[in-house]
């Protein structure tokens, strides 16, 4: 038994992922390589390799002739005859070949045959191995900046983090533990190159997955994703269980689910809201915080008229749009947003009493719902106030034409109406 031989190949097995008899063939080739350089020629060489002791033999077989012109190929009758006295011409003479014969130089070859083996298999295994990973989600370590690039090990690995895949306001350490997306996996003749995102939506769907246990076993999906890296992103998720409240279910107990995820990120915001086929109603959701009044949704087009208290206005559209361009992309609809004012002088917006209760959905058909009671900007409304028309003017809660308070116009106006009805 070859003891040395069979641990070494038990220790590249094990550590390369290298199966056993990948590595007993580049044994075979290296030994055949080696044969060729000691003797020129290798097609009348046979090793054999058992695979349990790892004892391998080198058998030359050589055509015995009266006269020799190839003697990597041939032997005399006279030779042969001191090996066998039976031979005769025409047979075949085997004889065993030691390697410890083979000079410096065929022995090297044999080496880099061996070596060059194991990179090609352990390249395949490692590519195999990240190929089935793709699109998905793993831990690595930050190496070192290669120009713009970072370059992360992932384990057996390094991958590349892009400039394009980084995330502006984030930056890395050596040494610093750091969860990437696995975008692709590409196989080159220097090994696998695989490349890894910190921006890509499915990186924050992957680390719900891995913090939320709802998510992973499928009783909470999500539905949608819309992210800006490093600012904020917005989920709508839907629960297949009516006794699983979706966005209780991600956000954790106090919070601490999507702080986890909020942490990882770096404190880039999270929005968390409930999926619903109702277009106007996935709308409504998808610009919180925001309070919507109305929403006229057409799915034909895919776009939707909004209607907002005019104190909402700028929340609703968010800095710079943000919430708006993240409500659109999360419900994939094209979104006006209006204030109650700009609404009222472009003539979309229709007076209280006809959404009270309920909205429009995509089709134009008046759909029962509950109306959120809210604040506007400089009083409030009630459901009692809102039931006499006199209040309709001063809904918005702008000032009139003489400088006075929508507000206190409006009690004015019910507490008119109220004396009629006492009159009566």
């Amino acid at each position: 038994m070859n003891t040395e031989l069979m641990e070494a190949l038990n220790m590249l097995e094990k550590e390369k992922n290298i199966p056993r008899e990948t590595l007993l063939e580049a044994i075979e080739n290296s030994l055949l390589k080696a044969c060729e350089n000691h003797f020129g020629k290798s097609e009348n060489i046979k090793v054999s390799i058992d695979p349990e002791t790892c004892e391998y033999t080198v058998v030359q077989e050589r055509t015995v002739v009266s006269e020799v012109e190839d003697k990597a190929l041939e032997i005399s009758l006279a030779d042969a005859k001191m090996i066998d006295p039976t031979y005769q011409e025409g047979d075949i003479v085997k004889t065993e070949i030691q390697s410890k014969s083979f000079g410096r130089i065929a022995t090297q070859n044999a080496k880099n045959v061996i070596l060059q083996k194991i990179r090609e298999e352990e390249r395949r295994s490692i590519y195999n191995e990240f190929s089935s990973l793709e699109r998905q989600l793993a831990t690595g370590i930050v190496q070192r900046n290669v120009g713009r690039n970072i370059s992360v090990n992932l384990g057996k690995t390094d991958a590349m983090l892009t400039e394009n895949e980084q995330v502006r306001s984030e930056h890395f350490r050596p040494n610093e533990r750091i969860k990437v997306f696995i975008l692709e996996v590409k196989s080159t003749p220097k090994g696998p190159r695989i490349l890894v995102s910190r921006t890509h939506p499915e990186l924050v769907k992957k680390l719900f997955e891995e913090e939320v246990t709802e998510v992973r076993e499928g009783v909470v999906e999500i539905k949608s994703i819309a992210r800006e890296p490093g600012s904020r992103t917005k989920i709508a998720v839907w629960s297949n269980d009516e006794d699983v409240d979706p966005v209780g279910a991600c956000v954790g107990m106090n919070g601490t689910r999507v702080n986890a995820i909020v942490n990882e990120l770096h404190g880039e915001k999270i929005d968390i809201i409930t999926w619903s086929d109702n277009p106007a109603m996935l709308i409504e959701n998808a610009l919180s915080p925001a309070k919507v009044i109305s929403v006229i949704a057409d799915g034909d087009e895919k776009s939707a008229k909004v209607v907002v208290p005019d104190y909402q206005l700028s929340l609703a559209i968010g800095r710079e749009g943000q919430n708006a361009r993240l409500a659109a992309r999360l419900t994939g609809f094209k979104i006006d947003i209006k204030s109650e004012t700009q609404a009222r002088e472009a003539g979309d917006f229709m007076d209280y009493d006809e959404y009270e209760d309920g909205y429009y959905d995509e089709d134009g058909e008046y759909i029962e719902g509950e109306y959120e009671e809210g604040e506007y900007a400089e009083g409030e409304y009630t459901d009692e106030a809102y039931e006499d028309e006199a209040y309709e003017e001063g809904a918005a809660g702008e000032p009139d034409a003489a400088g006075d308070d929508a507000e206190a116009d409006a009690d004015e106006d019910v507490s008119a109406v109220q004396d009629e009805e006492n009159k009566a």
